[in-house]
């Protein structure tokens, strides 16, 4: 019995819409080392000075701030694609389409002859990846049921890393081989390396191509076609109308608070531990190959996990669980702290606290996913994963001041107790107003 259980809890895997979250999430993770770490070694490499360089970190604010255009891919339909393929398929085709023309763009401009229209090239790079994320994630809410987001989810976050892989160490090792072997300059390597990656984009293109339209994207449409509104109409039925709705639900102020606080012991730990590592003895060397190897697969593991849990158990007790037992495996950074640079148990917090990582990120994006309503999922979606954002840019900043205090044993313990507050906080919302806000109002009067 208990093996069939577990046979039901991953059968999502068998569904061909999960499956194509696999190809979404590559075509979404490949442009992002390209604004990021694999642009930064292009601008280096090529004598770039580091002010200028610091300059082109401003390139992750679209991915911040795409909530602002979120209602624009709700409400309209992209020109000629929206009609052939519908809204959400039109508006994938067009962003990714638009996106290989903008690497390839940038693979066209060297910026040792101008810096600043190769720094623009890369803006509309991220501008245009941002865009993409906002429609697969539409797609992602509109065409797979609740119970299976974390599952989709799971194989999106694996593709998502592959790509990343791809266009982060695959890039240097491309642009290296370029320069070595076939005797092309910096530039000139970059360059070519940067029109491989535009063809990579074909991956999710061909995807967009092979699956279905969301149902309840061909309802709206039908429901709104011919309509003609007026641009005030446009925007209360567009830009209002989602936070409207949003705030109508019982409980979501309760629920906005656990979405911006549940990141934040992830955050905290985050921004100071590799400084961590480095400076108790580990090297560079070792912590790629624990930290980033063994994590990368250990997330993989555990992101696959979770898309079960989820699936068997549903989202709050799969959150709920998974969140304290993440809190637990990242109080194991205190022991570490104490041994100082012990490889062995290294490997044993990387892979402990990756794989309910995993299982705990599934179960938050599932959870994201069940409070967007289908009317407003592009508008909706986009603001929640900013706002979760939140407790990665803003709150963590003190980070560094806290380890400087009090030592990195306390550090760690701290950090990870900051899990509590966001756990204690989503039991209250399940009792009292439902997981996502869905107990009618007369239960909570």
């Amino acid at each position: 019995m208990a093996y069939q259980r577990i046979l039901r809890a991953f059968k999502t895997y068998s569904d061909p819409r999960i499956r194509s979250m696999l190809f979404f999430g590559f075509s979404s993770g490949l442009p992002l080392a390209l604004t990021a770490s694999t642009l930064f070694a292009w601008l280096a490499e090529v004598g770039i000075d580091k002010s200028s360089i610091g300059i082109f970190a401003a390139l992750a604010a679209p991915y911040s701030l795409k909530f602002l255009w979120a209602p624009i891919i709700d409400g309209t339909h992209f020109p000629a694609l929206g009609r052939l393929l519908g809204r959400r398929r039109g508006w994938l085709m067009a962003t990714q389409l638009v996106l290989t023309g903008a690497i390839a763009s940038m693979a066209l401009t060297d910026p040792t002859q101008d810096v600043w229209l190769f720094g623009l090239a890369a803006f509309f790079l991220a501008f245009c990846s941002a865009s993409q994320d906002i429609v697969i994630d539409a797609y992602r809410v509109e065409r797979i049921e609740t119970e299976a987001q974390a599952s989709a989810a799971a194989l999106y976050s694996i593709g998502y890393r592959l790509a990343m892989l791809i266009s982060g160490a695959g890039a240097l090792m491309g642009a290296q081989l370029l320069q070595t072997h076939g005797g092309y300059g910096f530039s000139a390597s970059w360059q070519l390396t940067y029109l491989g990656m535009a063809t990579l984009m074909g991956v999710g293109i061909l995807t967009t191509l092979f699956v279905k339209e969301p149902d309840a994207s061909a309802i709206y449409e039908a429901k709104h076609a011919g309509e003609k509104l007026t641009m005030p109409e446009w925007l209360k039925q567009n830009v209002a109308d989602p936070f409207v709705d949003f705030m109508q639900r019982p409980g979501w102020l309760h629920i906005l608070l656990f979405v911006v606080l549940f990141r934040l012991a992830d955050a905290y730990l985050g921004v100071m531990f590799n400084p961590f590592l480095l400076e108790i003895g580990f090297t560079k060397a070792d912590i790629a190959e624990i930290v980033k190897v063994y994590g990368m697969f250990a997330t993989f593991v555990g992101a696959i996990i979770g898309g079960g849990l989820v699936a068997r158990y549903g989202v709050y007790k799969t959150l709920l669980v998974c969140g304290f037992l993440h809190m637990l495996t990242n109080l194991l950074l205190v022991g570490q702290a104490y041994l100082g640079a012990n490889h062995l148990f290294l490997a044993l917090c990387i892979i402990s606290e990756n794989s309910t990582a995993g299982m705990t990120s599934m179960a938050f994006i599932a959870y994201l996913s069940s409070l967007c309503r289908v009317n407003y999922t592009a508008t909706q979606y986009a603001l929640l994963s900013s706002l979760a954002a939140v407790a990665r840019t803003f709150l963590s900043t003190t980070s560094g001041e806290l380890a400087e205090t009090v030592g990195w044993m306390w550090f760690f313990a701290i950090s990870s107790l900051l899990a509590v507050p966001a756990l204690l906080l989503l039991w209250y919302i399940e009792r009292r107003f439902g997981v996502d806000g869905s107990k009618k109002q007369e239960v909570v009067k």
